[in-house]
């Protein structure tokens, strides 16, 4: 279970270095093997590879001819990459992928439970702002009457 969010800096050749618990966590779960990829949001994905492998399956048994679907297979699995951490927990972040998210030194990485975000630090600070301001924040209908 990834969670918390850590601001962490990209180095010049684009490697990030996973923080020491989740390195832990991702050695143990996928040895290291990771898959990096596009969200629609502009940020990017970091899953376990066996946790990427179902989504990928679902995303590509999706009608090719439908626009939208043909859009996001093209999004998610047209910019996956399968990455792996060095021996010092690093992962390298392609140009491509960083060029798509904006990403420069300062980024944020977000654990979501299964997996992590990756936000260039202006991209999430506009996502916090959003989110902060109380007419634009709604509930999904899936979480009515839920309370924490």
């Amino acid at each position: 279970m990834f969670r918390g969010a850590t601001s962490l800096s990209l180095d010049a050749k684009g490697r990030l270095a996973v923080p020491t618990k989740h390195r832990e966590a991702l050695q143990l779960e996928c040895a290291g093997s990771l898959v990096l990829t596009a969200h629609p949001h502009r940020c990017l994905l970091l899953y376990p590879q066996q946790a990427w492998e179902p989504i990928q399956a679902k995303m590509m048994a999706l009608s090719s001819f439908d626009r939208q679907s043909s859009a996001l297979q093209r999004l998610l699995v047209g910019f996956a990459e399968d990455v792996s951490l060095d021996s010092v927990g690093r992962v390298l972040v392609s140009p491509v992928l960083r060029e798509f998210a904006a990403l420069d030194k300062e980024v944020m990485l977000v654990g979501q439970g299964s997996h992590f975000e990756l936000w260039s630090m202006p991209a999430w600070r506009a996502q916090l702002e959003q989110v902060m301001q109380s007419d634009s924040f709604a509930m999904p209908e899936e979480l009515e009457g839920f309370s924490l």
